[in-house]
């Protein structure tokens, strides 16, 4: 029998004209947890030059690239390239809508790269150096979005008869489903979290670069490429070469993220 889920207002309180968001909170929530365990890691790793005024920095550039990249994100990959630009041109102003929902992981991950570049210019430091400081962070900003996802009742899952099979009040055929939000942050979350900041507690933070970039690349590629098998498309997606954009976009991250943890290994090898 299927767990029947309540409909929960996506405002968490309404004072006037004024309503936060679940989805907003969890953002929100996701930034803050990162920043403080950003700050416990450059105290405890100072062989690593972060302090506080520069991870303070830091957060904001990636707040930054997180909301317009994934913002423009979601406009080309799931309007320009399925629709062509006019669906872009007849109504530009839908791009600053974001209320309306719609923002892309992988749009957010450009920005973050974007983000990380600019900084690093100002900052003379080395992309990967940056990435490789962020990526055990990350999953808990990724575990709070498919929270805020799950509260929403969106990117739900195919239909199943599994036990754990939900019922969302947003799906108009009220069918028991897959809930893929949670499988997401579990995955992209849980998972990944502890795997990377085991790998930095048995390396004492002392890696080669590229290494965390690598497998926070890989290992999301990974699951989330499975994961779209239960998640149910969005219905003005096509398919691509029988994938999905998601699983599309997910590709070119398994073999970055591949290429830098061969390519880290090896100077590893090298040095013993």
């Amino acid at each position: 029998m299927a767990i029947i889920l309540p409909e929960i207002d996506p405002a968490i309180i309404h004072i006037g004209k004024i309503a936060p968001t679940w989805y907003g909170a969890m953002y929100a929530l996701g930034f803050l947890s990162g920043y403080f365990l950003a700050l416990k890691r450059a105290v405890k790793y100072p062989h690593l030059s972060w302090n506080k005024d520069n991870t303070s920095d830091l957060l904001f550039y990636l707040m930054l690239g997180v909301i317009i990249g994934g913002r423009l994100g979601y406009i080309l990959f799931y309007r320009v390239i399925p629709f062509g630009i006019n669906t872009v041109i007849s109504d530009p102003l839908s791009i600053f809508r974001v209320w309306e929902g719609g923002m892309s992981f992988h749009g957010g991950l450009l920005g973050v790269f974007i983000a990380c570049l600019i900084f690093a210019f100002k900052y003379n430091k080395k992309v990967l150096d940056i990435g490789d400081f962020i990526a055990p962070f990350i999953p808990l900003g990724l575990f709070f979005g498919r929270i805020g996802n799950f509260i929403n009742g969106e990117l739900y899952g195919r239909e199943t008869n599994l036990p754990w099979a939900m019922i969302f009040p947003q799906d108009k055929y009220l069918l028991p489903r897959h809930p893929s939000q949670l499988y997401e942050a579990f995955w992209e979350g849980l998972v990944l979290f502890t795997v990377l900041n085991i790998y930095i507690y048995r390396k004492k933070a002392k890696y080669e670069r590229g290494m965390l970039v690598g497998m926070f690349l890989a290992i999301y590629a990974v699951g989330r490429f499975f994961i779209e098998f239960i998640r149910l498309k969005d219905a003005q997606m096509s398919y691509y070469l029988g994938m999905t954009m998601g699983q599309v976009l997910c590709l070119p991250m398994l073999l970055i993220g591949g290429y830098l943890i061969y390519s880290a290994r090896q100077k590893e090898i090298a040095k013993n």
